[in-house]
């Protein structure tokens, strides 16, 4: 991020840390990429924090999803469901990345080692402490179903983590694609998306539907490449929103397609989980956008004050998105601690509305010291060049972990084993992060 030395910053204080690489980052970076991984990631924890509508009904605590009970809000996911721009912020920092790592024959070697590590090792005390607490739960006869949908919950975030693993690492792939065929890389994956969709749901083929994982996902990543290569973009940003609004007109207004950017309980298809073409459609709207606001956002983020307080926000922005939920959770149990503390409230009420700033804040509170002990780990996910494994090792770690990470996020952390933990979900994650980020027979 700064071309000054390292040994320069100063020692002790996040937020000097940051005020420092803001005072020595060089004139040539693209600083509203920083900022709008940031502010995706805030979106989607502040979705969840407004959407997620926990009450107490005939004496039960009930987590109901506010976008089954007033459906208007399902428009709102158009705004919170921002993953499509955490896929294209990424596709740009890991072209850039990748570009200069290649020059090197060793740190190309290391490099998908090094991304993963970032990605990989904040999740392991999120899953460790969830196996501890699924573990004593059981002990003292919490029901099962309590325990997973609690952990499924929980866990949420690393569904759409485990993708983008599985993206990161194919990067030397798509990014050679991209540089062979350009914008025709795009559009092939945009092709195959539709066919997916055409075939998966006029045919009714489901099975096939969760191919667009990799068709959706990696269209909106592989645009991230032509954003790194291109200076005048707004010719293809205007493009993108044109483009994106008509296809959700024909998708949603005309072929049924669901309103909501999320899955809503009670609806037979999702758009996100497969992802459809709606996904990519409102994805465009939402490049298209972001790229006719970078001028203006760049300049502001030429301030050091602005930029310091980006470069802040993302040193603990990928704490932030693993635990959210998890702190949700934690002030949810404190309320119902106190006797139900504004839990008996009807959700999507007026009132119900006006205090959500409150629950948000008591959000953040109760997230504040959870960063305060897990932000070590993001801090020190960087994987060093010599303990580092090659690419071989780090593609099976990373298949490794995210065959744990999705059955936890599918069906939570809980078993009707003897310890009352999915064993088998948990020890993937183990291995396959200690196999995606250090080299076979190497020590600390």
């Amino acid at each position: 991020m700064t071309d000054a030395p390292m040994s320069e910053m100063p020692k002790k204080g996040m937020m000097a840390q940051a005020r420092w690489a803001a005072q020595n980052t060089p004139e040539k970076r693209n600083r509203a990429v920083d900022l709008y991984r940031a502010v995706a990631i805030l979106f989607v924890v502040l979705g969840h924090w407004l959407l997620v509508a926990p009450v107490i009904r005939g004496g039960e605590l009930e987590i109901s999803n506010l976008l089954a009970e007033q459906t208007w809000t399902q428009y709102a996911t158009w705004l919170f469901q921002v993953m499509p721009i955490f896929f294209f912020v990424g596709g740009y920092s890991n072209g850039l990345s990748w570009a200069w790592a290649r020059r090197d024959p060793e740190k190309a070697r290391t490099w998908a080692a090094g991304r993963l590590a970032r990605l990989l090792k904040p999740t392991l005390p999120l899953v460790l402490i969830w196996a501890v607490a699924a573990f004593v739960a059981s002990r003292i006869g919490v029901s099962r179903e309590l325990i997973d949908s609690a952990s499924q919950a929980a866990l949420v975030p690393i569904w759409f983590l485990a993708v983008y693993i599985m993206i990161t690492v194919v990067v030397p792939v798509s990014y050679a694609a991209w540089e062979k065929l350009g914008l025709g890389s795009v559009a092939l994956l945009v092709v195959g998306a539709v066919a997916v969709d055409a075939i998966g749901l006029g045919l009714d083929q489901g099975w096939l539907r969760w191919s667009n994982y990799g068709f959706v996902w990696l269209a909106v990543h592989q645009l991230g490449y032509w954003w790194r290569n291109t200076e005048n973009t707004k010719p293809l940003a205007v493009a993108s929103v044109v483009l994106g609004l008509a296809w959700l007109y024909l998708l949603i207004g005309q072929l049924g397609y669901p309103i909501s950017m999320v899955s809503v309980p009670g609806e037979e298809i999702s758009n996100t989980r497969p992802p459809t073409t709606a996904m990519l459609a409102v994805g465009f709207v939402q490049i298209g956008v972001i790229l006719l606001l970078e001028g203006p956002v760049s300049r502001w983020l030429k301030k050091v004050g602005p930029w310091s307080k980006v470069i802040l926000m993302n040193q603990m922005i990928m704490s932030v998105y693993l635990w959210h939920i998890s702190a949700m959770i934690a002030a949810i149990g404190i309320a119902m601690a106190l006797g139900g503390l504004g839990l008996s409230i009807e959700p999507g009420t007026g009132f119900w509305w006006s205090l959500r700033p409150l629950w948000v804040l008591a959000f953040i509170v109760v997230l504040a010291p959870i960063l305060a002990v897990f932000l070590s780990f993001e801090a020190a996910s960087r994987a060093s060049g010599a303990q580092a494994p090659g690419p071989a090792q780090a593609m099976f770690g990373a298949l490794t972990t995210c065959g744990g990470l999705v059955m936890m996020a599918l069906s939570g952390i809980g078993s009707d084993s003897a310890v009352g933990v999915n064993v088998v979900a948990v020890a993937l994650v183990l291995i396959g992060v200690g196999l995606a980020t250090r080299r076979l027979g190497t020590v600390s």
